[in-house]
């Protein structure tokens, strides 16, 4: 169902800062992970998965995805030496594999240089590790765009908590109600609520199967190309 975007119009406050998340909003990922889960399942004599049954698990970081795909569901934990052997061989993969199937999602280019041209502060937040937001970032020729990020391992806690949203808006001294949170899942909307800061969603990234509208973001979007709209 396509938004209504006159109506979203009148609930997103416009920003001084945004802070954007990485996997499902920028960046379309699963192509990689799930090479790396399914490469990692048959090293571990398990059966592959398939990238549509990833696409469903990503979103808390490789650590609780290795788990999933260990297990075959969204919740549930693995025998610890099971998951002990499986872990440093999907982060030997993926390191490997970081950036070579993924691509940013059509109109994020275009939406990246209107909020520079406008002269928004931007962040990138996401709960993808250090070690594979970086590369990722300048290999997709996205981190020029970001004068922070805050990974997964950045700080002591990650999405939802809202420590890292608070420690960007402390960073550029933006208050929470001036700022704004651009995600793809109830992870997202949860941190930004408990932030105090605005939450936009787009609607084609990654919520476990579930449609965003459901967790009730401020307001929801197509297309990175729509935030001129949504902003003006």
């Amino acid at each position: 169902m396509p938004c209504n975007l006159k109506l979203l119009l009148m609930t997103v406050n416009k920003p001084d800062l945004i802070l954007i998340d990485l996997d499902g909003t920028l960046v379309d990922s699963v192509p990689d992970l799930a090479f790396c889960v399914d490469t990692m399942m048959q090293e571990m004599g398990m059966p592959a998965h398939g990238e549509n049954k990833v696409r469903e698990w990503v979103g808390n970081g490789v650590e609780r995805l290795v788990k999933r795909a260990l297990v075959g569901r969204l919740e549930g934990e693995p025998a610890a030496e099971l998951f002990d052997k499986a872990y440093p061989i999907f982060l030997t993969l993926y390191r490997d594999n970081n950036s070579k199937r993924s691509c940013v999602y059509p109109g994020v280019m275009g939406g990246l240089d209107w909020l520079t041209q406008q002269g928004y502060k931007l962040g990138c937040v996401t709960n993808k590790a250090e070690q594979f937001t970086l590369p990722l970032l300048n290999n997709l020729g996205l981190d020029h765009y970001f004068s922070l990020v805050i990974s997964g391992d950045t700080l002591p806690r990650k999405k939802p908590d809202p420590m890292p949203l608070l420690h960007a808006a402390a960073f550029f001294s933006v208050l929470p109600e001036k700022s704004m949170l651009l995600g793809d899942s109830i992870s997202d909307v949860k941190a930004a609520r408990a932030a105090g800061f605005n939450v936009v969603c787009v609607s084609y990234g990654y919520n476990h199967g579930n449609d965003i509208r459901d967790a009730s973001p401020d307001a929801v979007i197509d297309s990175f190309e729509a935030l001129s709209d949504l902003l003006n």
